[in-house]
């Protein structure tokens, strides 16, 4: 049937729909926190996935984010009730669909049925999993990132900056942006944690791959390719 990536910190939850989306016929992966949900999404490539909104590590609004920066799977996110603001901010984020708890499986069962028909045959690809510029090339499933051929040793976080300005190479991406799309809405404000992160990918990357990390004082930070000597 479909491969379901269930996201939530709740284990009697998890084995509920374990049990439940299984016996619909559909493959049922799990994860507990934000993190692990993020690399079982690159992993294992689902056709839907079911998010809770209320995470222990990341918000579910920013896994929700950070999954729309590279795939369009759709992604029916868990809410309590009277959580009205975070559904619409969850929709407005990439969310296709939300679910309010308690739901029966029914209720889930059509609201997946539903997000998987909108991935019509014929509809666009989503972005490359493989990115490049100049001789910069990051491979967004795998986490990897190389300079003319030769590999970066990045941290999670490290990764997650370069591929956004890769993302939107040759654009000053604000500082505020960078940091709601890597680190949550929270740390918007927060530009210290970027000026680290910027200044540790420019030691990494050095003077290779024809490309640079260009500062905009007072704004952003934009990632150029310039011709090679």
């Amino acid at each position: 049937m479909a491969r379901i990536l269930v996201i939530d910190d709740d284990p009697s939850l998890l084995r509920a729909l374990r049990v439940g989306l299984r016996a619909g016929g559909h493959e049922v992966y799990t994860a507990a926190s934000g993190e692990q949900g993020l690399s079982q999404a690159a992993l294992v490539a689902p056709d839907v996935v079911v998010l809770d909104l209320g995470l222990p590590d990341i918000d579910g609004l920013g896994v929700c984010r950070r999954i729309r920066q590279w795939s369009d799977v759709p992604v029916v996110v868990l809410s309590a009730a009277g959580e009205e603001d975070r559904k619409v901010a969850a929709l407005d984020g990439g969310a296709d669909d939300y679910v309010t708890k308690p739901f029966g499986m029914g209720e889930l069962q059509a609201r997946l049925r539903a997000a998987l028909r909108h991935r019509l045959p014929g509809a666009p690809e989503p972005e490359s999993r493989v990115l490049s510029v100049g001789g910069l090339e990051i491979d967004l499933l795998h986490h990897e990132a190389r300079v003319e051929g030769m590999p970066l040793e990045l941290t999670a976080r490290e990764f997650e900056v370069l591929a956004y300005l890769v993302r939107h190479a040759g654009k000053t991406c604000t500082r505020q942006m960078i940091l709601e799309a890597v680190w949550g809405t929270s740390y918007g404000r927060e530009a210290q944690y970027l000026h680290t992160y910027v200044h540790r990918l420019r030691r990494k990357i050095g003077d290779g791959g024809g490309i640079s990390i260009r500062t905009s004082p007072g704004i952003g930070y934009s990632l150029d390719a310039h011709p090679r000597s």
